[in-house]
């Protein structure tokens, strides 16, 4: 029993303390300690580091007590433009983690390199054996109010949902009104939240992937008149509210959709982390904020077809991705479908023999739709069992009307052969439109049933779906179909049967849809796409009165189909 005592001391003291031929003079700060907002910057120096290297780094740490190789993320010293100096710093913006964060410092030697501890990519990871130093703790203070607060729209036309994230999941409230100085209706939130055990796989179930997400508030604004802009604010006295906020309420009798269409966006990091975050859905979120506030008072609404924010089980990656999207998301609703990378892990319960080949691997990080089901409430009440203890797997398929358009959403990860719920549902959804009222219609899903793409896992998949979903949208007369997964901006003609309905450079409404994908609103994994000079640019919508517009900006694309026929 002692020897077993002393073998636990001599770890914790190795584990606490760094290595003292390399770090007696190594100092390390942080400043401010205390943040009351997320997205606060920081500054971390150092100084008295010997003789010093470019695979020197500096560790991110939440909580404090993380083991040193349980990072959330890491910067390397040569960041700072004196790091040859021995000192230097880096500025960093700590979203509210509900937990405190410490840096620490270390030296990572080149005879340590090793490709078998590398991250996701096959990048190796920095080494943790030389500890050179460690910060005191930085926390929030008093946080002025709830964050991560984003928009929904609900199966009715005079309501708008809103969802924020707390630390304690106290009660808590959203306060409205069309006067800014005057708030005068509120409505109460349910409050729910998602632990550990509810996670299927590694690393979501692991301590190097998990972390506490908080408690997910749910409101909903209800009666509100057609196409006015409302003034909110969420959060309770106790607690600090946030900031008012403004969006512009449905009106489906208006003659003009306007919608921002996208899928695989990812989250956008201020550091290194276990695999290569999208950076480029920073730009993304820049320019449709741009647009969002050159709209006026016109609704609007975004639409994210799958790969949401590529946390693949580093739970932190969802906090990073809901405060980097709540200027969009807080003035316009923000909608979603799921995709590989939200719930795809080994043990999903529908895994058809023909998607033994890979179709359906590893990619959610044994989230098993979890996240995803808790942090957004979409239209609807469509539901998969995990197969485990697990809560449902929710937001899979779902519709409603915004303007002329019709808007479908699919999901490609749980069962829509014939006969399924999903297959009725489509079916259903499909031929009850009303086409006087809403002309066009758009189905959405993540994995594309049309794509150059020659990635061979996905082959069956594809064929499936040709099989099963596209004589409902050929026989329903879908004007387009959006998909996502493959990282690159496609569009083919109206197509049935991989042959081209209409071939000349005038669109005759009928036939077949148009599919679009449109992976590439932030991840980059597939090559650039090159324009085809060849493919003529012809309208999508028809219309006998007015026009439609396709604005393209940075991953985006822009639907603003205008009049009824």
């Amino acid at each position: 029993m002692a020897s077993t005592q002393v073998l636990f001391l001599i770890f914790f003291v190795s584990f606490l303390s760094p290595s003292p031929s390399l770090s007696s003079h190594v100092s390390l700060s942080v400043s401010p300690k205390t943040l009351t907002r997320s997205n606060r910057t920081v500054r971390i120096q150092w100084s008295g580091v010997d003789s010093p290297s470019d695979l020197d780094w500096l560790g991110i740490y939440s909580p404090p007590n993380s083991p040193d190789k349980e990072f959330i993320g890491y910067v390397f010293l040569n960041s700072s433009r004196d790091w040859q100096s021995g000192s230097g710093y880096v500025d960093l913006p700590l979203v509210d983690l509900r937990s405190n964060y410490v840096f620490r410092v270390f030296r990572w030697t080149r005879n340590e390199v090793s490709d078998r501890h590398h991250d996701h990519d096959g990048n190796p990871l920095p080494g943790t054996k030389h500890r050179l130093a460690a910060s005191e703790e930085v926390g929030f203070g008093k946080v002025l109010g709830p964050d991560q607060i984003h928009l929904s729209i609900t199966d009715r036309e005079d309501e708008m949902r809103v969802m924020f994230v707390t630390v304690d999941g106290a009660e808590s409230f959203v306060s409205y009104g069309l006067d800014m100085e005057k708030l005068d209706r509120m409505a109460k939130t349910d409050v729910r939240r998602y632990e550990r055990k509810d996670m299927c796989d590694y690393p979501a179930n692991a301590t190097i992937g998990w972390r506490d997400p908080g408690f997910t508030h749910d409101g909903v604004m209800s009666n509100l008149e057609k196409g006015k802009r409302y003034y909110y604010t969420v959060g309770s006295d106790s607690g600090g509210w946030s900031a008012i906020r403004s969006f512009i309420s449905r009106d489906n009798n208006s003659n003009e959709t306007i919608a921002f269409l996208f899928g695989d966006m990812g989250t956008y990091v201020p550091y290194s982390t276990f695999y290569r975050t999208q950076d480029e859905s920073k730009s993304t979120v820049k320019w449709i904020l741009r647009d969002i506030e050159a709209l006026g008072d016109k609704p609007a609404f975004i639409s994210h077809i799958g790969d949401i924010s590529y946390a693949r089980g580093y739970a932190w990656i969802w906090d990073e991705f809901f405060n980097q999207i709540e200027p969009i998301a807080s003035a316009v609703p923000y909608h979603v479908c799921i995709g590989n990378h939200e719930y795809d892990w080994p043990a999903q319960p529908w895994r058809p023999w023909w998607s033994l080949y890979g179709v359906y691997g590893k990619d959610g990080g044994g989230e098993c739709g979890v996240p995803y089901s808790v942090r957004f409430q979409m239209p609807g009440n469509s539901s998969f069992p995990t197969g485990t203890g697990s809560p449902h797997t929710q937001n899979l398929y779902y519709s409603f009307d915004f303007g002329v358009v019709h808007f479908l959403y699919i999901s490609t990860e749980t069962n829509f052969l014939q006969g399924s719920d999903q297959y009725n549902f489509i079916k259903s959804d499909l031929e009850s439109v009303d086409r006087n009222k809403t002309p066009f219609i758009v189905v959405q899903g993540h994995r594309p049933m049309y794509t150059t793409s020659n990635e061979v896992r996905d082959a069956p998949l594809r064929e499936k779906m040709l099989e099963s979903l596209e004589p409902l949208l050929v026989d329903n007369n879908v004007t387009l179909a959006l998909w996502g997964h493959v990282h690159r901006y496609e569009r083919f003609c109206p197509v049935k049967k991989f042959t081209c309905v209409h071939t000349n450079s005038s669109f005759t409404a009928g036939g077949a849809p148009v599919h679009v994908v449109i992976g590439m609103a932030g991840q980059d994994w597939q090559p650039i796409w090159e324009p085809r000079s060849d493919h003529p640019d012809v309208p999508i919508f028809p219309s006998r009165r007015g026009q439609c517009t396709v604005g393209e900006s940075l991953g985006t694309r822009g639907l603003l189909p205008r009049g009824r026929s």
